[in-house]
């Protein structure tokens, strides 16, 4: 009765975790995100090692009960060839002759006492070769007589695809997607308040709280290293500054849409006047175009300053 009740409990354990399991995945997002739902791996690792048990426990109580019948059979389990099974593949798949069979496929021939033994291919070794036969008589068909794509076409139709996907995205998606060419300066209350927010976690360090300048440049004059307007300052963010010389890219900190607020909060410093103003550092900029002035750094500091 006992048994029973244990057969019982693991088909309902197993049944409710693989209901549980799929639920999870119909459900979730990302169901096997271990950070968000560890619950699903708890339960995947739990319904393994219980099967795993159980197999291991189903394996051990037929081992007894052969060795039980052995015994009742009068032989002794030393006498059995527990690895015959094996042996019998082994054979079956090298055809290999025994030494005590090899005068059956002994030659004539013999060089000085040394004779050779006609031995078959090892039919592992022939089914892989007629394996390779017909691979290439397919290949040669499919992409030589029949001309299908190459790889380098499939990468290409896939490109195209995938660039016709994204525009039919961004034509119905509810929310544009915002980068350097599409992003425009925000001046409602929100996004500005949201663009400080941003700037004071990631930016005041080295820019100071009120643009004025610490370790990187003013934000609040008109000159500026890597151009001033939207388009320059969101690339400027999102791709970092000169190599080795300015601030990382922050793409793989933040999203697009935080990017254009706090390149909006930056622009609205635009003639503040902060506390301590560094001196001006790169090209005056002008969004009609005009000529700019160049004000090259007069100091060892500035020379060492991070770009904006």
């Amino acid at each position: 009765m006992k048994k029973y009740f244990q057969s019982i409990a693991y088909i309902i354990f197993i049944a409710v975790t693989l209901f549980a399991i799929a639920t999870a995945i119909k459900s979730y997002e990302n169901p096997f995100s271990l950070y968000e739902h560890p619950l699903v791996w708890i339960a995947a690792v739990a319904l393994i090692i219980v099967i795993i048990l159980k197999e291991a426990l189903n394996i051990v109580s037929q081992q007894k009960a052969e060795q039980l019948q052995l015994e009742k059979d009068g032989i002794q389990p030393e006498e059995v060839d527990n690895w015959a099974w094996a042996k019998s593949i082994i054979n079956k798949w090298t055809a290999a002759k025994a030494i005590e069979e090899e005068d059956e496929i002994i030659l004539d021939h013999n060089y000085d006492g040394i004779k050779e033994l006609d031995n078959n291919l090892p039919p592992w070794w022939l089914y892989l070769f007629y394996a390779t036969i017909i691979f290439a008589a397919v290949y040669l068909t499919r992409y030589h007589i029949l001309g299908a794509d190459t790889q380098e076409m499939e990468y290409a139709h896939s490109v195209e695809e995938a660039k016709r996907e994204l525009a039919a995205y961004k034509s119905n998606s509810k929310e544009a997607i915002v980068d350097a060419e599409t992003a425009t300066v925000l001046t409602d209350a929100s996004d500005l308040s949201r663009g400080k927010a941003v700037y004071n976690l990631n930016c005041a360090a080295c820019h100071v709280a009120d643009g004025g300048g610490g370790i990187g440049p003013n934000l609040t004059d008109e000159y500026w290293i890597l151009g001033g307007g939207m388009k320059n300052i969101f690339n400027t963010i999102a791709n970092g500054g000169r190599d080795g010389k300015g601030m990382v890219a922050w793409n793989k900190t933040l999203k697009p849409k935080d990017i254009q607020k706090v390149a909006s909060y930056i622009i609205s410093l635009q003639g503040t006047t902060p506390a301590k103003p560094k001196e001006p550092q790169g090209e005056l900029y002008k969004e009609d175009g005009e000529a700019p002035a160049v004000v090259m750094p007069t100091t060892e500091e500035q020379l060492k300053d991070s770009i904006q």
